[in-house]
């Protein structure tokens, strides 16, 4: 049978192509990116059937918009008989207000790595990466303005914090401009070529290095703020502590050619470098890193961004880890991920397409849960991932089920405090498509007063479940019927309809309980800090 849908799959593909090629038409790239899938050797195609309705729409919220969906549109969805409703929810979230809050995190985590504010405040660099998700700007031009921003003028310094905030240290510099733009750690490729990976060499990381090596950090003596000056003349050279050679580069960007200086123009420099003046100089190496960056002719560039954004939505990168790409580290479906970087090169780094044609494939739909006898195989991607929500997920998730936010407005200032003071529990850097577990997180679900104070609110669970019957007193809540109260509570917290059985122990606990309120508050906690709840599936 595998070797019969293989052969299948293939012809479909290839009469796929051919028909396609004869109209002057590919099919949409989710459909080839499945065929792709389902013609890898190992795939298994009944391990698992297509995520039912309700999981569909609690996965895409979270992944797509940063949130739990209300109970209100998991009724409307669960009842809507629209042949192409899930692409009409994909369609409705990529435009919505909760998608640019839920990548404003996403982009932030990955180009901070939630490091501690410094010259530019965290407010400042977010609502600047809101806005460019807004605007749906391609990631091309969010990196040449990122990269390209000094920080000296009050419009476009929030985009220099990725400088800025590391405070234009070198080797600070280099090693994240591989890992978070190439998808290369060349850390090791510092003091010599690497030692086990061939294809990191000492060249590529003095290579990134020569882009910045003439740019400063300036402080304005009447304004204190801290900016970027840049002299005009300077060249990089490194000695390998393995072979004692001595080497210079200029500016380049891996194994592509060198990117040499321009003749010296007449006047060096705009503004002179003093020491009440930030230099520029009229030739700017760390303006020409932009553009070499996102140049269609580094394809590393967009192989790494494809990646990431794979890893995003099916909780695993193509390469693993994410910043390890070469070679000897290949992708698990090589195909896959030369599809994705031409499809963002073709459609101009838009990365709202990539994101709705991945969530638009069978191969995310799947579902988490394999078929009785089926090996759950995530690695073929036969059997959809469980993915932990991030520390911006899990927290807005969590007020969102407890009544203390609207997600489809942004987050006031309450809020936005209590998502930072997740990330600092929760986050981890670089978008660790991992689940570690720690005492200090156990101990802060038990014991936060901040969760506390979420379970307390007098306008969230509690008073939906006592509006149900208009009742002015909780202790009437033993009158409620059992299927009303637990659909409640399950479509606000699980985003589900509960089992019988759930509805039963539901209504036994709370009617044997001496404190209902309380009861409701328990039975809240024990259900946010559930296993269900922490994971998208």
């Amino acid at each position: 049978m595998r070797v019969d849908h293989t052969l299948w799959t293939l012809l479909a593909v290839s009469l796929m192509t051919a028909l396609c090629g004869s109209l002057a038409a590919a099919p949409p790239l989710h459909q080839q990116i499945d065929a792709l899938i389902e013609a890898q050797e190992g795939y298994v195609p009944d391990a698992a059937a297509q995520t039912d309705d309700a999981a569909f729409l609690r996965r895409v919220y979270l992944d797509l918009g940063g949130c739990l969906p209300s109970g209100e549109a998991l009724h409307e969805f669960l009842g809507d008989t629209t042949e192409n409703k899930r692409a009409q929810v994909i369609d409705r979230l990529l435009a919505s207000e909760q998608h640019a809050t839920r990548m404003q995190y996403v982009l932030d985590e990955l180009l901070m790595e939630r490091r501690a504010d410094k010259h530019v405040p965290a407010v400042d660099w977010q609502t600047y990466l809101r806005q460019s998700v807004l605007d749906n700007k391609p990631w091309n031009v969010l990196v040449r303005e990122i990269l390209s921003a000094d920080g000296s003028e009050p419009k476009t310094r929030p985009a220099a914090k990725f400088l800025l905030d590391r405070d234009l240290r070198r080797e600070d510099v280099t090693r994240d401009l591989g890992r978070i733009f190439l998808g290369r750690d060349l850390q090791c490729a510092q003091c010599h070529d690497h030692p086990t990976v061939d294809d990191y060499l000492q060249r590529h990381y003095f290579g990134l290095t020569a882009f910045l090596s003439r740019s400063y950090l300036f402080k304005d003596p009447k304004s204190g703020k801290t900016s970027i000056g840049e002299k005009a003349e300077g060249d990089v050279e490194f000695t390998s502590v393995f072979t004692s050679e001595t080497d210079a580069t200029p500016p380049r960007m891996l194994d592509l050619p060198p990117l040499d200086d321009p003749s010296p123009a007449e006047e060096l420099y705009k503004t002179k470098p003093a020491k009440d003046a930030r230099a520029i100089p009229t030739y700017s190496r760390r303006l020409r890193l932009a553009e070499a960056m996102i140049d269609d002719a580094n394809g590393a560039f967009r192989r790494n961004i494809a990646n990431r954004l794979w890893a995003l939505m099916m909780g695993r990168g193509l390469v693993e880890p994410l910043d390890m790409m070469h070679p000897q580290n290949p992708p698990t479906h090589p195909e896959v991920l030369d599809l994705l970087a031409e499809a963002l090169l073709d459609n101009d780094y838009d990365l709202r397409y990539l994101l709705r044609e991945l969530a638009l494939t069978r191969t995310y739909q799947r579902s988490s849960q394999a078929s009785e006898g089926s090996p759950a195989d995530t690695a073929s991607y036969s059997v959809a991932r469980l993915k932990p929500l991030s520390a911006e997920q899990l927290a807005i998730a969590m007020m969102q089920a407890t009544g203390v936010v609207d997600p489809t407005a942004p987050l006031d200032e309450a809020a936005q405090k209590s998502v930072a003071t997740f990330a600092k529990m929760f986050g981890s850097a670089g978008q660790s498509t991992r689940f570690d577990a720690a005492a200090e997180q156990v101990l802060f679900l038990r014991n936060s007063p901040l969760i506390q104070s979420w379970l307390k609110t007098e306008d969230g669970l509690v008073a939906d479940l006592n509006a149900l019957k208009d009742l002015k007193d909780l202790k009437d809540l033993k009158d409620l019927e059992t299927p009303e109260l637990a659909e409640t509570f399950y479509l606000r917290v699980y985003s589900r309809l509960p089992l019988p059985e759930e509805s039963r122990r539901i209504a036994e606990y709370l009617n044997a309980a001496s404190d209902r309120r309380l009861a409701i508050e328990q039975l809240t906690w024990a259900s946010l800090v559930s296993s269900e709840f922490r994971f998208n599936h």
